[in-house]
């Protein structure tokens, strides 16, 4: 699997992305996978029928016109229309990006956060995660020996994360959510295929993904602030994609016939489920306005392109 194609393929499938016509408004990003995020809603302006709220109608209902589920409940606004009238419901939440094994915290915040505060502080907590993830990856590499250009670069690659998470950590503070805490389980020692492995699911499918949405979010979302935070973290993320590829053809080289196989096994699975992911990622379309996420359909479209590219038949 080579690198080399990564690049045309990405600015390919950006040129497909709405260009942002606003600088003003609130923001969000894509948040992490496991399961859903309880987070408040600003009441639809119309249901799924077409009709217009009113205060008889149940939170079930509303939550159903935002593209969210139950549990829910609504949250009365004060008097001075300060605080609007909301919604709490729980979104269906995907992330995607390089997570180390052992990773015991999932970025949570509490209930009746802004969702667009949690949805940033998922994001802050996934990119902080990941600067363990290529410390580790370094040490592996060249205690596998592997050629101290992709060390170097696994290093470099964990400095970047550490501004990425600053910079998620500002937009998710703006909004009202402050940084998960970060709980990862001591590192052990492991088999070239276990590295393989991960970094086949984690990085070569994964983070590819998230590199190519950080992107498009760069050039899709209406909100100025994070049309500039991930304009500058996309470059990077397309780095360590590209980086995750070059460590995937030396790792296949070192391994088996057999291991070999287990690998991409594993990643075929990783394109399945990211495609699965990506169909059930169904946040409201304010939210998916305001931060420059691609539509359920799209995403779905977008993940089916990158596989095409880059694991052809894995998704057939």
């Amino acid at each position: 699997m080579s690198r080399r194609p990564l690049r045309p393929v990405f600015k390919r499938l950006w040129l497909l992305a709405p260009v942002a016509t606003l600088g003003v408004g609130c923001s969000s990003t894509w948040n992490c996978r496991e399961g859903t995020e309880q987070s408040l809603f600003p009441l639809p302006a119309t249901l799924r029928d077409g009709s217009v709220p009113t205060e008889e109608t149940s939170c079930a209902e509303l939550c159903e016109a935002l593209g969210a589920s139950v549990p829910c409940f609504r949250v009365a606004g004060d008097k001075d229309g300060y605080y609007p009238d909301a919604v709490s419901c729980e979104a269906p939440l995907v992330c995607d990006g390089r997570r180390p094994e052992g990773l015991c915290s999932d970025g949570a915040v509490a209930k009746g956060t802004p969702v667009l505060g949690a949805l940033f502080a998922k994001m802050a907590h996934l990119e902080a995660a990941s600067v363990p993830a290529f410390e580790r990856l370094a040490e592996e590499l060249a205690g596998h020996g592997a050629p101290e250009h992709l060390v170097r670069a696994a290093r470099r690659s964990a400095k970047d994360e550490v501004r990425h998470a600053e910079a998620m950590e500002s937009l998710a503070r703006r909004h009202g959510a402050p940084m998960p805490e970060l709980q990862v389980q001591p590192f052990q020692p492991r088999s070239l295929e276990a590295l393989a492995i991960e970094n086949a699911v984690e990085g070569c499918v994964r983070e590819t993904y998230g590199a190519l949405l950080a992107g498009w979010q760069a050039r899709s979302a209406e909100d100025a602030q994070v049309r500039e935070s991930l304009g500058t973290i996309a470059p990077d993320e397309l780095r360590h994609a590209e980086l995750s590829l070059a460590i995937d053809a030396w790792a296949m080289e070192q391994l088996s016939p057999e291991a070999r196989e287990r690998v991409n096994a594993a990643r075929r699975e990783a394109w399945r489920q990211l495609e699965q992911d990506a169909s059930a990622s169904h946040l409201p379309d304010e939210v998916v306005r305001l931060s420059g996420l691609p539509s359920a359909d799209v995403a779905s479209r977008l993940v089916r392109a990158l596989a095409s590219e880059l694991m052809p038949g894995a998704l057939a």
